[in-house]
């Protein structure tokens, strides 16, 4: 469970970070217990042969499950998926209803009703594909009962960027490279079924109320005039006419539509007032409320679209997808308290265990000459000559290593390297390639800084930018 330290500059007294630390267990607790609960109510359903579901929806899980499939489906997708199925159509059957009472209860309170259902699923677990999951199950089930109001066929897919964005591009049944086939997602048959389906994708940012045409090339003397004679800004998007545009690739704004959040702890509402243990951004200082200030306007904006759209055109479910579906500081919330509405956990351990993620690994070998050891809480003494969110990837180009860091790495280095070379340096023809570590640190930007220590004294030293995405060992900050 993420518990933050106290951060250095802060003005925390030890009584209360122990009442956050204790407050956070109790959340975290709490939320462990509900999934714990769902999860084995889905199992029970599971073993007893998925009673109480459409024949389509049986078709799907017997086609995720075949054990003769070629491109298998990793458990924890399927597992995903079964538990937004025993919602839907499940639990309430089987006189289950706590479930749903549940949900409805925490999403009043937490996001102003807003239908909101998450799965955590560690990075690595394969997200997109329980996406396409979940839209084909949807999909399908809503061509074969058209009149059926548990179902959809009209999908708004939203993510925080670009990036992000055009990869779930995969997700669109007409893209050449779709998942539904790629993955094997649904069987052949019913491929020009799920062509029914309407696919928009967009980032949270086109929630944003943008400059109406008429409001276009006015001069700002001109604008001024006019608004001192009106209330409201006539040349400024309403929320009605940006949901219009926002779904104008779904055919309008008629109808009820599910959305799919991808990386979900973006999107959360802040609380007015903090709860014991916790912090608004008021409470923050320096970076550390400049940063806080930042995610804080992206998560109200995007929370506020959707519920725009709730509003004008219905919002049948929201399914947020994340890896870490948590509060964030400033949020008004204990940083790091799970989503109250995450019902289905695959978490890093999970992942880490299956094989998906590779193993972070510490730096152990610290020989300073200091009492205090420095590589068991690295972040704390590199922290103040680390880049800042606000500088440039080019700037960094000259920058050296903290002289901590770079004996973090090389500490590491000489360990993996020195574990290859007794695992393979004695078989024959046998060519030994030096490894590459990858220090992963808080984000900047999407920017993440690496440092190979190989043998080039200059390579060792050097800054340079570098995608999200890990290749290679990992040194944990």
């Amino acid at each position: 469970m993420p518990v933050p330290r106290a951060r250095k500059g802060r003005k925390t007294s030890a009584g209360v970070q122990h009442e956050l630390f204790f407050d956070g267990i109790l959340e975290e607790r709490k939320g462990q217990d509900v999934i714990g609960n769902i999860r084995n109510e889905v199992d029970r359903w599971r073993r007893a042969g998925y009673p109480n579901i459409t024949p389509t929806t049986r078709r799907l899980l017997e086609y995720w499950t075949d054990p003769a499939r070629e491109r298998k489906l990793f458990f924890a997708q399927v597992e995903a998926v079964e538990t937004a199925i025993y919602l839907t159509e499940v639990g309430t059957k089987l006189g289950r209803p706590w479930i749903k009472t549940h949900l409805e209860e925490t999403n009043q309170e937490h996001n102003a009703g807003l239908p909101r259902v998450a799965l955590k699923m560690a990075t690595g677990a394969g997200k997109t594909v329980v996406m396409a999951m979940l839209i084909a199950w949807n999909v399908l089930n809503k061509v074969a009962g058209p009149q059926d109001p548990r179902f959809a066929k009209r999908f708004l897919l939203v993510a925080p960027g670009v990036t992000i964005r055009d990869r779930l591009r995969v997700l669109m049944p007409s893209d050449p490279n779709n998942y539904y086939k790629e993955r094997d997602v649904v069987p052949a048959d019913l491929w020009g079924a799920l062509g029914q389906a309407q696919v928009a994708i967009t980032n949270y940012h086109a929630f944003m109320l943008k400059t109406t045409r008429e409001g276009q090339g006015l001069a700002s003397k001109t604008k001024k005039l006019l608004l001192a004679r009106s209330k409201n800004d006539p040349f400024v998007e309403t929320p009605d006419m940006m949901v219009n545009r926002v779904l104008r690739d779904l055919g309008g704004s008629k109808g009820e539509i599910i959305v799919i959040n991808d990386e979900a702890h973006h999107c959360y509402q802040t609380r007015g007032a903090a709860l014991e243990g916790a912090v608004t951004v008021d409470d923050l200082k320096g970076e550390e409320k400049k940063q806080a200030e930042e995610e804080n306007k992206h998560a109200r904006q995007w929370f506020d679209g959707l519920n725009h759209i709730m509003r004008k055109t219905g919002i049948k479910t929201v399914y947020d997808l994340s890896a870490t579906p948590f509060y964030l500081n400033g949020s008004g919330y204990p940083e790091g308290t799970l989503f109250p509405w995450v019902i289905s956990d695959f978490g890093l351990l999970d992942a880490i265990e299956s094989g998906l993620v590779k193993i972070p690994r510490v730096p152990v070998d610290d020989d300073a000459e200091h009492k205090e050891v420095s590589y068991l809480n690295l972040w704390e003494h590199i922290r103040d000559e680390m880049p800042k969110r606000s500088q440039k990837p080019e700037t960094l180009a000259d920058k050296t290593l903290p002289a901590v860091l770079d004996g973090a790495a090389h500490s590491l280095y000489r360990k993996l390297h020195g574990g290859l070379r007794t695992l393979g340096g004695g078989a024959p023809g046998h060519r030994l390639y030096s490894p590459g570590v990858h220090c992963c640190l808080q984000q900047h930007d999407g920017v993440e800084v690496g440092v190979r220590p190989d043998r080039r004294p200059r390579a060792a030293r050097q800054w340079w930018p570098r995608q999200a995405g890990h290749a290679g060992p990992l040194l944990q900050l």
